[in-house]
């Protein structure tokens, strides 16, 4: 928040095509199932997305719920502080960096003990002939081996959700030491849903490089090209969406 000696000025950019978004241009609102909770919207159908991420902030005995309508999937990932999450009579205690996949079938209630944060998305589920519908996913991102992307040691890949045909979409984490980057500019049909968690670099979107840092948000809309390099002192990191694993509609 700038004060009013400071000029006004802003990094966001919304295109037919992607949009980077800043916290700081971003107000609160409210959601029914997260009553109390401080929620951001950073991406919905409005914009262009065909799935819906919010960033929610909980204060300590806040929390929400959802009843299962057999439509729509929710990821969750702690940022910071704990959840306890309670899923099919199961209470499991989720800490920075744990997350869940929770498929249309089932419900579940959150709630927390001291001041949380966590991105959660909705997505209508895809199904598909003859795949099955997964079963509920907790883990926790320390447990995942980081991998090195095409060969590049200074590119570590996490991957959350398993790569299999059962689950229509991915949930990555990309860390890059300063001065690496993607190998190559992406222009493919899936959407990304990007939220950077820590450091700071330069992203490339369908025609513009844009300077990056932690909190920013980033839609990437079909065959938007893109690709990215960190700079700064730290390694820099960032969680992303894509859909996948389904025939692509004709």
């Amino acid at each position: 928040m700038r004060t009013q000696s400071q000029l006004l000025g802003s990094r966001t950019r919304v295109k037919p095509r992607y949009a980077l978004l800043p916290l700081e241009g971003i107000p609160f609102s409210r959601l029914p199932e997260w009553p109390q909770a401080e929620a951001r919207v950073l991406a919905a159908p409005a914009l262009g997305a065909r799935f819906v991420e919010y960033l929610i902030d909980l204060k300590a005995g806040q929390g929400g719920s959802h009843e299962p309508d057999g439509q729509i999937e929710f990821f969750l990932y702690l940022i910071e502080g704990e959840l306890a999450l309670s899923l099919d009579g199961r209470r499991t205690a989720l800490h920075a960096g744990g997350y869940a996949l929770i498929p249309p079938d089932r419900g579940f209630e959150a709630r927390c003990g001291v001041p949380t944060s966590l991105l959660l998305l909705r997505k209508r589920y895809e199904a598909a002939p003859g795949i099955p519908l997964y079963a509920p996913l907790i883990g926790e991102q320390a447990k995942v081996k980081g991998e090195i992307y095409a060969g590049d040691p200074g590119a570590l890949l996490q991957v959350l959700i398993p790569d299999e045909l059962s689950y229509d979409l991915a949930m990555n984490i990309f860390t890059f030491q300063t001065g690496h980057s993607l190998p190559v500019t992406e222009t493919h049909v899936m959407e990304h849903g990007l939220y950077f968690l820590a450091g700071k670099g330069v992203y490339f979107l369908d025609e513009s490089w844009m300077e990056v840092e932690a909190s920013d948000f980033i839609w990437m809309g079909p065959f938007c090209p893109q690709s990215y390099y960190a700079t700064g002192p730290a390694p820099s990191r960032y969680i992303y969406y894509k859909n996948m694993n389904r025939e692509i509609p004709v």
